[in-house]
């Protein structure tokens, strides 16, 4: 800024003002208050840093001062000794299972089978067509189940037993896949030969009627399953595989598992407990024709359903000589009978599995009186943990299988599928208690008891004497080779399986 001024010889100075004093004093201020800032800023980072790096270096260092949660900063008086807190321990990792190498080997051809029956029949038929797979090397297709029979139940493979572990578990024997390739489905005009392997067949049958058929047809379907693999005469090492299948591939699935080991829980929970698989089911009267303790109107509603279904073969049936023959099921009259006569007391846990008994719980009436500790699995659970099974009696017979198998002592009124297949996984789990009911003699010893010939104690005697050795003791299979169908059932005593490695001494 110039400022002009004029003296008294008139000569004019200039005066060059390079700042005003209030903007300098102002702009000062602002500079050391930033500068004060900065420092500040600079400082406690610089603090921050040795710190941080002197706790690594020493980490001692500063156990002398009190948390300041506790409101004192100053130096302690005494050491502190610290004590370490160890680290929590890690949860170990779910290990996968230990699935065994896939084999390798060239296919035949594909095997596609549909199995027929209730849970226990079709159970079978898996292991079966599993180990023919096997033999013929070929790749089996995951096997459909039945929704056509008289429990039209809707339930597929996956929805009952878990089908990747089926898969993996048996890849070191066959290769399974879930479906057919496209090029072998209808939908591209494929049509696989559709036919049912002849019953009770052994190894020279599939070798030589059923292997060539695959160099002109790449597949097969087998549009029936039970039964077409015999007891006996077959290679070890394919007995063994159907046991494998059997007792380790065929798991249920988790939601069942679950359910099934609730089950059991809640039962051991109360004390040793017996599950009597009590047939007394419509199905069953209807197609063996047994209709004694019924009504007349019952037994002619068991007629109609039987003519109803067309691979009920046997039409038209006497009863009482089915039952003098040991083909029915006890009655649960007769089954209360026998339970008394063998000695089990009123205070004996009962777990009944079945379904439906045929004529409600008026039928149980005699059996509840004398055993007030009865059970099922209606009354044990929630109806909401039942919901999801209902409908589904393959479901729903897979819980009575699961608790059937881990019971103290296994009671089957009739000696059909299921009984059959948990008797042989009872053996397989160490030869747990099965009583195995000889029917024949004893509705002839009921039919003495009642008309007056025997007194209670000589039938009660009776009774126990005649099934000594029907406990489960281990024994060999019956074999007849002219007729499979009356020796004893492969999957009711595999012994193949366990007798090598267990202590089997048989009677």
């Amino acid at each position: 800024m110039d400022v002009r001024s004029e003296n008294s010889s008139s000569s004019v100075q200039v005066v060059r003002w390079a700042k005003l004093p209030g903007q300098v004093i102002q702009r000062t201020r602002l500079q050391v208050w930033f500068i004060r800032v900065c420092s500040s800023i600079l400082i406690w980072t610089c603090l921050v840093q040795l710190l941080t790096v002197g706790e690594l270096w020493h980490p001692k260092f500063f156990t002398g001062f009190s948390s300041p949660v506790n409101g004192s900063t100053r130096l302690s008086s005494e050491p502190i000794n610290i004590i370490p807190i160890p680290p929590p321990p890690a949860l170990p990792l779910p290990l996968p299972p230990a699935y065994p190498p896939p084999r390798n080997y060239i296919s035949n051809g594909f095997l596609k089978v549909s199995c027929n029956g209730g849970l226990n029949q079709m159970r079978a038929a898996i292991c079966d067509m599993v180990t023919v797979a096997r033999l013929l090397n070929l790749t089996l297709v995951v096997p459909e189940l039945d929704k056509t029979s008289f429990w039209a139940d809707p339930s597929d493979f996956e929805d009952i037993f878990d089908v990747n572990h089926f898969i993996n578990s048996l890849r070191d024997e066959v290769r399974i896949v879930k479906r057919l390739p496209k090029r072998f489905s209808r939908k591209y005009g494929f049509q696989p030969l559709e036919m049912p392997p002849v019953s009770w067949s052994g190894e020279k049958y599939y070798l030589e009627q059923i292997l060539p058929l695959f160099s002109k047809h790449k597949v097969i379907h087998f549009n029936r399953t039970d039964t077409r693999l015999a007891n006996n005469g077959i290679p070890s090492d394919l007995q063994k595989l159907r046991c494998h299948v059997n007792f380790k591939a065929l798991k249920f699935t988790p939601a069942i598992e679950s359910l099934g080991n609730k089950l059991v829980h809640m039962l051991q929970e109360k004390g040793p407990f017996m599950a009597l698989h009590l047939r007394y089911e419509m199905d069953m009267l209807a197609f063996s024709g047994c209709t004694h303790g019924c009504t007349i109107d019952e037994a002619e509603e068991l007629k109609r359903l039987r003519y109803a279904f067309p691979w009920w073969r046997e039409k038209e049936i006497v009863s009482e000589e089915k039952r003098s023959q040991g083909l029915c099921p006890l009655t649960p009259e007769e089954a209360t009978l026998i339970l008394r006569a063998l000695g089990f007391d009123q205070d004996t846990q009962i777990y009944i599995a079945s379904g439906e008994i045929y004529g409600s719980e008026k039928r149980l009436s005699a059996l509840r009186a004398t055993y007030p500790l009865i059970v099922k699995k209606e009354t044990l659970l929630d109806p909401e943990e039942l919901r999801q099974f209902q409908n589904h009696s393959s479901q729903m017979a897979a819980l009575d299988f699961m608790v059937s198998v881990a019971s103290n002592i296994f009671v089957p009124s009739y000696d059909g599928n299921m009984a059959k297949l948990v008797e042989g996984h009872r053996r397989y789990h160490g030869f747990k208690k099965t009583i195995q009911l000889n029917r024949r003699k004893l509705v002839e010893l009921i039919d003495l008891h009642h008309n007056g010939t025997l007194s209670w104690d000589e039938f009660s005697n009776a009774v126990k004497s005649s099934h000594k050795r029907r406990m489960g003791q281990p024994n060999h299979r019956t074999i007849i080779a002219e007729k499979p169908k009356e020796e004893d059932y492969f999957y009711a005593n595999p012994e193949e399986c366990f007798c090598e490695m267990a202590n089997c001494s048989y009677q």
